[in-house]
């Protein structure tokens, strides 16, 4: 008998000790490659990511978290008579970090903390974008902790109901190297995905109208979806979850954006006239559609460095270099603004990763939020904003449409549409957002704190009754109980 416990017991020991071993192996792999490649940071995230995904895949399953989904071949432990007959599928890029990542995580959190019964299980699965090991480190421990537990639920082909959460050229048969979704056999399949143009183009009308339903989160999405020729029947609006209690303004110290920001023009204005620099925050990644251009332009049209104003940019690059600075000058060389006789107000570029716990202080160390976009599918940055009581300037066009108010926010007015110009959604429209009021909003943002500080609580109490986890995980929580209902 203590034989048979003392071999027991051995195999823990040297699990925990693989564990560590190749999460001591994947730093050590991701600092190695990092020094031997001498090429721009994009090349090396795309040489990285597969190895970063390979070895996480490696220590989940050192770790008792292999699984093989749909597999009707294996069984969970449990007795089936204790197991709700119905298994919700969530296949998303939970470990990539970009707004697909962050969507598909609002939904688990708000199912896992609010379901109201269970009648079905939940399981979840990567699917879609890359992995970004830098945004797995910077998860709450409890995420980390649910991400391995849901991905240990298994889920029969008879049983699933599979969301297949990306955008449509991802979807069986995918477009690129992805896990298939759905899952042959699966019992009901629902695409969630979103279009940051006026339209879908063809070929993702065709894999729209091939899921048994697609959920969308706009109602502007319901219409550009049922216009492009996706089945009205099969298009239905489930809104984003925000976080209202992770994202709350009086939980948190602010950031110190001076020691993290990188000043590429004008001087330092801390304690300008005895008062502490206004400051603007932006968080995008750096590609045309995010409007960086129109909100550069006015920024530095509007303010010199006088006026007691910081702007900062939080980017990454999308399939670029990280030289942010340099793309600012060109640009400010390109587009002949003429320089103030006071000098510019200065703008700082934040470029280093800042972890996922880390949003809130970042947000709680802002006066104001921009985003000048052409176009978003929902507009993360902007909801988390809100959620965080911040005073919002935003493009009033696709996605934000949905949330964005005269009373919560205020809204940026857009001149015309123009035409995508190149990439897979060319001859699409977006709209162009005006110049002229986002220079005004700015400036009248700035001189009227109050009305501003009134807005902001505004939009945390908005997004507190309308998008808060409970309200979303009840309307999830309806739809997939229509759907069982259905199939019952």
């Amino acid at each position: 008998m203590n034989s048979n416990n003392s071999q027991n017991r051995n195999p823990r020991i040297s699990i925990t000790k693989s564990s560590c071993f190749f999460s001591i192996l994947v730093i050590v792999i991701a600092i190695s490659v990092s020094f031997i490649i001498p090429q721009t940071n994009y090349v090396k995230t795309q040489y990285l990511n597969p190895t970063i995904s390979s070895l996480l895949s490696h220590i989940l399953r050192i770790r008792g978290f292999n699984r093989t989904i749909l597999n009707p071949s294996k069984s969970t432990s449990t007795s089936p008579n204790l197991l709700p007959n119905h298994c919700l599928l969530w296949m998303a890029p939970f470990f990539s970090g970009g707004g697909y990542c962050s969507e598909a995580w609002s939904y688990i959190l708000a199912l896992n903390q609010y379901s109201k019964t269970s009648s079905f299980r939940l399981s979840i699965a990567p699917h879609g974008d890359s992995d970004n090991f830098q945004f797995w480190e910077g998860l709450p421990v409890q995420m980390q902790r649910l991400a391995s537990e849901l991905y240990q639920t298994q889920c029969r082909p008879e049983e699933s109901i599979a969301i297949c959460h990306s955008e449509p050229g991802a979807w069986s048969p995918p477009l690129f190297q992805t896990t298939p979704c759905p899952p042959p056999n699966s019992r009901f399949t629902i695409g969630r995905t979103m279009f940051e143009t006026d339209r879908v183009n063809p070929e993702h009308v065709k894999r729209c109208n091939s899921m048994d339903m697609v959920w969308v989160p706009t109602e502007f999405h319901v219409s550009s979806f049922v216009n492009s020729g996706v089945d009205p029947s099969k298009v239905v609006k489930v809104v984003q979850a925000i976080d209202t209690e992770f994202f709350d303004p009086i939980k948190y110290t602010p950031l110190d954006l001076s020691a993290l920001g990188n000043l590429v023009l004008g001087s330092s204005s801390e304690r300008l006239n005895s008062r502490n620099p206004f400051v603007f925050l932006s968080v995008f990644k750096w590609e045309y559609r995010k409007g960086w251009d129109v909100l550069l332009q006015s920024y530095l049209k509007e303010f010199d460095s006088s006026d007691g104003v910081n702007l900062y940019l939080l980017t990454n690059p999308y399939h670029s270099d990280r030289n942010f600075g340099n793309k600012i000058l060109e640009f400010i060389q390109d587009s002949k603004l003429e320089k103030p006789i006071k000098g510019w107000a200065p703008v700082y570029v934040i470029d280093s990763h800042i972890a996922q716990v880390e949003f809130p202080r970042l947000y709680k160390a802002a006066d104001a939020f921009i985003l000048s976009s052409r176009g978003e599918g929902w507009g993360r940055p902007i909801v988390e904003a809100m959620a965080m009581s911040l005073p919002v300037i935003a493009t009033n066009w696709s996605g934000p449409t949905e949330y964005l108010t005269k009373v919560n926010s205020y809204p940026l007015s857009v001149d015309r549409m123009s035409e995508v110009t190149n990439g897979p959604f060319k001859g699409h429209l977006w709209a162009e957002p005006s110049v002229d009021n986002l220079m005004f909003l700015m400036r009248h943002v700035m001189s009227n704190p109050e009305e501003a500080k009134s807005k902001g609580e505004k939009a945390r109490q908005d997004m507190i009754n309308k998008f808060s986890p409970e309200i979303v995980a009840n309307i999830v929580f309806d739809q997939i109980q229509g759907i069982l209902e259905k199939l019952d």
